[in-house]
C-alpha cells in the first residue's frame, strides 16, 4: 500500500504556486548554463588580459572583469558547474549512505539502532559547517574532497529522517501483513517501506542541496574547495573581498548566483513538500 499522491495530482499541486514555478525556472536556467558552459560562456574563464583588469560591466563584458582581466560572466557560468555539481553529488552521498543506515536502524532496533543512533547524535552535536571544514581540511583542499566532506556531514540528517519514517511505517497494518506472509526484512524494507518514505526523503534532499551549495561556497571561500584558477562562486567571492571598494561587481555577481540558486532550491523544496504530503 502506498500513501504517495498520484503523479498527475502531484505535478498540479507542485506548479500551482507562482513561487514554485519561479524556483523551477531559475533551476532550469542554472542547470542549462552549467551543463552547456563550454558553448554558452562568451570567453575562456581562465584567459587573462592585463589591459582589461577590473573593468566595470560593459557591452563587451556584461559582468565586468576581475583582478587579472578574466571575464566574470564566463567565470560565473563555469563556477555554476562546480557549485551545482558539489551540491548534487554531496547530497547523493548523504542520501546513499544515510537512508539505508536509517532504515536498518529503524526496522531492526535493539543494539543496531543504539549504535547508529549514538554515532548520529555525536555528528549532529557538531555544527554542520564546522564539521565540514574540519573534514575538508583533513582530506585536503580540492573540490572532490569538499564534496565528500559535505556529504559525510549531511549524512546524519538523512539517517535520522529515514529512521523516524521507518519507525512510523513498520507499525502499519500493511507492513504487518507483509511480514505475516513470510516476506524477509530486506524485501519489506525495499518493496514496501522505502516507496512510502521516499517523498520526505526527496523533499529533504532538495532542501539539502541548497545547504550543500552554501557549504561548498564557504569551503571554497576558505581555500578548501575548488582551487584557483578554476572558477567557483565561493572562490570568486574570496578573491573579490580584496577589491570591494575598487570593483564591487566582482562580489555582486557570484553572490547573486549563490543567492538565486539557493532560493530557487528552497522554493522548489517547499512546493515539493506540499505536493507530496498526502494530508493535503
Amino acid at each position: 500500500m502506498s500513501t504517495v499522491p498520484s503523479g498527475g495530482s502531484t505535478w498540479r499541486v507542485l506548479f500551482r504556486r507562482p513561487s514554485v514555478r519561479l524556483g523551477a525556472i531559475v533551476l532550469i536556467v542554472m542547470s542549462v548554463l552549467a551543463v552547456f558552459a563550454p558553448w554558452l560562456a562568451p570567453y575562456d574563464p581562465l584567459a587573462t588580459s592585463w589591459s582589461m583588469v577590473r573593468k566595470p560591466p560593459s557591452a563587451a563584458y556584461w559582468f565586468g572583469t576581475d583582478e587579472v582581466g578574466r571575464d566574470l560572466l564566463s567565470r560565473v557560468i563555469w563556477g555554476g558547474r562546480a557549485s551545482l555539481s558539489a551540491g548534487v553529488i554531496a547530497v547523493s552521498i548523504a542520501v546513499g549512505v544515510g537512508v539505508p543506515l536509517g532504515m536498518v536502524a529503524g526496522y531492526l532496533g535493539g543494539w543496531v539502532d543504539a549504535v547508529i543512533g549514538r554515532l548520529t547524535d555525536a555528528m549532529l552535536a557538531v555544527p554542520f559547517l564546522i564539521l565540514a571544514i574540519a573534514l575538508a581540511a583533513f582530506l585536503g583542499p580540492s573540490l572532490g574532497n569538499a564534496m565528500i566532506a559535505i556529504g559525510v556531514t549531511a549524512t546524519p540528517i538523512f539517517v535520522r529522517l529515514a529512521r523516524g519514517q521507518v519507525l512510523a511505517a513498520r507499525a502499519e497494518d500493511w507492513v504487518e501483513a507483509a511480514r505475516a506472509v513470510g516476506n524477509p526484512p530486506v524485501r519489506i524494507l525495499v518493496r514496501h517501506i522505502f516507496p512510502n518514505i521516499l517523498p520526505p526523503v526527496m523533499v529533504q534532499a532538495t532542501l539539502a542541496v541548497a545547504s550543500a551549495i552554501i557549504a561548498e561556497a564557504s569551503l571554497s571561500f576558505l581555500g578548501l574547495g575548488q582551487q584557483p584558477p578554476s572558477p567557483s562562486w565561493g572562490s570568486m567571492l574570496n578573491t573579490a573581498q580584496r577589491f570591494l571598494t575598487q570593483a564591487p561587481w566582482m562580489a555582486i555577481f557570484p553572490g547573486l548566483a549563490i543567492f538565486m540558486t539557493v532560493l530557487a532550491f528552497n522554493l522548489f523544496g517547499d512546493g515539493l513538500r506540499d505536493a507530496l504530503d498526502p494530508r493535503r
